[in-house]
């Protein structure tokens, strides 16, 4: 990914961006997918093996200041990218934020549809998959983190 978003300027950008999403302040139109990974990237390095309830948190919270129904959120893409984004600085370890969610973004920022790779049907209008962890049908990956409600 050659232009990477503004917030990945610098840290100050970075922690300006992830303060106006937990606030929640940040405009819908800049909650991209790379907005996302980036986000990732940070709350796995904050929390660790808690990342998840957090996560759930943040996304839920910024969802409904946005206007977005309760339903928006997705369990099963939430742990999934987590567990991507986790795999990816286990084998790459970063020394700051701005680095891991910088490494992230370049590698999945523009990469939405990699849930494809690990469910061999339509796993986003899934009911299920929307209110909790399925696991892939098609190549596995193990969150290191609790994945229950």
């Amino acid at each position: 990914m050659n232009d990477l978003p503004h917030y990945l300027s610098d840290e100050a950008s970075l922690a300006a961006f992830l303060a106006a999403f937990e606030a929640p302040e940040l405009p819908k139109a800049e909650w991209t997918h790379a907005a996302h990974i980036a986000m990732a990237a940070v709350y796995l390095r904050r929390y660790g093996s808690a990342v998840l309830q957090p996560t759930r948190e943040a996304i839920q919270r910024f969802n409904a200041s946005v206007g977005g129904p309760a339903t928006a959120y997705h369990e099963t893409l939430t742990v999934l990218w987590l567990a991507i984004v986790a795999e990816a600085l286990d084998a790459r370890p970063c020394a700051t934020d701005l680095e891991a969610a910088t490494y992230a973004v370049s590698l999945y920022g523009l990469d939405s549809k990699a849930h494809t790779r690990f469910y061999g049907y339509d796993v986003v209008r899934s009911e299920e998959a929307r209110m909790s962890w399925v696991e892939p049908d098609l190549k596995q990956i193990v969150p290191h983190f609790a994945s229950g409600r």
